[in-house]
């Protein structure tokens, strides 16, 4: 089977998003993007609200990196990104943007090492999907957060228990997306943007369409202050981040390469556990 191109064209979107881009350290970025599944009960410490708290304060880090090494879903993709490039903080800002959004450290993580990462992880609990697993690496599957939730999510049976929702849903509201501003109004924005959508038994990415997500809870929130027009990554029902149009090319990459790898397995998860 043909291996997925390596190279995918970025939206012209990103050369429209604003460029009002700020180093944010590595525990703190992280927060921002792992506390809207953890307000769902879906991994990570057992008080959402401290994360909360914590990460629109700002300043504990030291809490934020112990919170953070509880998250087991994604801790360990933050260890394999960091090791194989050398670094040996796993909330390095490198190492968590790359997890969540992508940079070019993802193109430094070896095949053989996130095969064997999945492996001591999955195996056992993934049984007999395993297999469909790992064949998504050598196809072009990169270890960011979009390749959990495509190729990861629905073999452990998380779209069929404990995640609320149609199960293209979830793996839609899972990803971190990307949309423009269009209104803000108190804790709520309005973005548009593009959802899931099956065409045949691929994945793909939709048409573009408006939803409301949550800028904060009672004036506490996550990302930085947002104007429309900005460009802005989501997780679940958060707006999470602003984004360069660096890091809106890479968020664009990285998901079109993972639902690539995916879509070339000879029997898709998503499309096995959505019935497409």
């Amino acid at each position: 089977m043909a291996r997925p191109p390596t190279r995918v064209s970025v939206s012209t979107e990103a050369t429209r998003a604003p460029s009002r881009a700020t180093v944010t350290p590595g525990p703190l970025l992280f927060a921002r993007y792992a506390y809207p599944p953890n307000e769902l009960g879906y991994c990570g410490p057992a008080d959402p609200g401290a994360l909360l708290g914590t990460a629109a304060e700002g300043s504990d880090l030291s809490t934020l990196s112990h919170l953070a090494s509880q998250f087991a879903g994604a801790w360990p993709y933050l260890e394999l990104i960091a090791g194989s490039n050398g670094i040996a903080d796993p909330l390095d800002a490198r190492v968590v943007e790359a997890y969540w959004v992508g940079n070019r450290l993802l193109q430094r993580v070896p095949v053989p090492a996130m095969v064997a990462s999945l492996g001591d992880r999955f195996e056992r609990r993934a049984g007999s999907h395993f297999n469909s697993m790992a064949a998504a690496v050598p196809l072009g599957g990169v270890s960011h957060h979009s390749f959990h939730v495509f190729a990861i999510y629905p073999w452990l049976g998380l779209l069929r228990a404990g995640m609320e929702g149609a199960p293209l849903t979830v793996l839609d509201r899972c990803r971190i997306r990307w949309g423009r501003v269009e209104t803000v109004s108190g804790d709520l924005v309005t973005v548009r943007n593009r959802t899931l959508a099956f065409e045949g038994s691929r994945l793909v990415l939709g048409p573009e369409c408006t939803e409301v997500a949550r800028l904060s809870l009672d004036g506490v929130g996550l990302a930085p202050v947002v104007i429309p027009g900005d460009t802005v990554s989501l997780h679940w029902d958060w707006v999470c981040d602003r984004l360069s149009p660096t890091g809106l090319g890479w968020l664009q990459r990285c998901t079109a390469l993972n639902l690539a790898a995916v879509n070339a397995l000879p029997t898709p998860g998503p499309a096995e556990v959505c019935g497409a």
